[in-house]
């Protein structure tokens, strides 16, 4: 059987020696900082059905049963990880608390692996663990409602080591629309926009992937800094509320923000994201829990599983974010959760290939560097300026949501 598995496997593996464009996109990821935008790996130990929460006990030196271990983010190249420190806005445990729980298991993650992991909370950390050989390992909060309405957490989280935010998750906020909720706000209200002011002065980029479009003009005119999206992609191909219309692309160049493309099936292929569409509306009014798994194990029983998304998919919204929005705006974020991924992007280890498929489309070396890391290190470092000037220039904001939001 070992040796039959064997024999269809090595035409693969030597053709992957051999393909040109594989082994040109693996010369030119040894030469230059591979950053991901998000990752839930510490969301994926938090849940992990055998070891909850424990960090000695999923060990990344073995292949783990999800996604991402060492071995395969060494296959990667990955230079910088950005770890997400998620937390659901609908879940029922107070939202510090599960912030704080995450911020813990991350770190420790990080500090676990000395060898192969560093953490990073500015450029040049990141520049120092890449001269070292490690991936630079930041932490990117997504969801607003861990705050509060606190400007006060904000500054706190910062100062434990998150350095983006995404402005809400799946849920409107007191001050924030959400894009997969209904809207009460019309984007940001005065309160949202003294959150985005505060983050340029701390240097904590903006994240507005999970925000309305509304939200998304908001963020645009109030922010001083560039803007990022953590993980989405083009609303022109897949009409997913999660992803970018046009319209906003157009506006990156002019802010000098990232849109940093993402996997997730749902976002990239329209038959992943109908199949998509059919579980939420059975699964509408359903918590957070046990009771969702069953309730999707029960509509695949019935629908079948999701239609398969492709890497060419992902390269597709690659290509069309660097249309729009220019070569200088678009990025990589995997989103990797231990879940259902594209076929040929299934893991860490396969950067290299989506590399590949750009460099057959005929992207030059120079805009792969930038789609790599660059335009990403570019939007990270003038955030850190804008926020060496305001830290000059104004004290910490004590704004609260209920003076500045106040009904007349």
């Amino acid at each position: 059987m070992r040796r039959a598995l064997f024999a269809l496997a090595l035409p693969c593996f030597l053709a992957a020696q051999t393909d040109p464009a594989l082994l040109h996109a693996r010369r030119l990821l040894k030469s230059t900082l591979l950053i991901d935008g998000h990752n839930d790996l510490p969301w994926v130990i938090r849940e992990d059905p055998k070891h909850p929460f424990d960090v000695e006990a999923y060990d990344l030196r073995k292949r783990t049963p999800g996604d991402t271990d060492l071995a395969r983010l060494k296959a990667g190249l990955l230079g910088a990880q950005f770890w997400s420190v998620y937390v659901p806005g609908e879940t029922k445990e107070g939202f510090a608390k599960v912030q704080l729980e995450q911020l813990d298991i991350a770190r420790r993650m990080i500090a676990k692996y000395p060898e192969a992991l560093e953490l990073a909370l500015s450029t040049a950390d990141i520049r120092r663990a890449r001269a070292r050989g490690k991936v630079a390992s930041l932490l990117g909060m997504e969801g607003g409602h861990v705050l509060e309405n606190s400007l006060g957490a904000l500054r706190a989280y910062y100062d434990l080591g998150a350095r983006y935010l995404t402005l809400t998750h799946n849920v409107t906020l007191d001050w924030v629309d959400a894009a997969l909720d209904a809207p009460k706000h019309g984007g940001l209200t005065p309160f949202g926009r003294e959150v985005v002011r505060e983050m340029n002065r701390l240097g904590m980029l903006v994240d507005l992937s999970h925000v309305s479009p509304d939200v998304m003009r908001d963020a645009l005119d109030a922010s001083a800094a560039p803007v990022i999206f953590s993980h989405s992609c083009a609303f022109a191909l897949v009409d997913h509320p999660r992803n970018v219309p046009d319209a906003i692309l157009g506006r990156m160049a002019g802010n000098g923000g990232v849109v940093m493309v993402t996997f997730i099936p749902a976002f990239v292929n329209r038959d992943a994201q109908a199949w998509n569409d059919g579980l939420e509306k059975a699964a509408k009014g359903v918590g957070f829990d046990a009771d969702y798994k069953k309730l999707e194990a029960e509509y695949i029983k019935a629908h079948g599983p999701s239609p398969k998304a492709s890497l060419k998919d992902v390269a597709d919204h690659i290509d069309h974010v660097a249309k729009v929005a220019g070569h200088d705006h678009v990025g990589i974020s995997s989103d990797f959760w231990g879940g259902e991924m594209p076929a040929g992007l299934e893991d860490v280890s396969k950067y290299p290939d989506l590399f590949a498929e750009l460099i057959r489309r005929g992207w030059s070396d120079a805009d792969l560097r930038k789609l790599a890391g660059e335009n990403l290190m570019r939007a990270f470092g003038q955030a850190e300026a804008v926020s060496r000037r305001l830290r000059k220039e104004r004290p910490a904001s004590t704004a609260t949501i209920q003076a500045m939001d106040r009904k007349p």
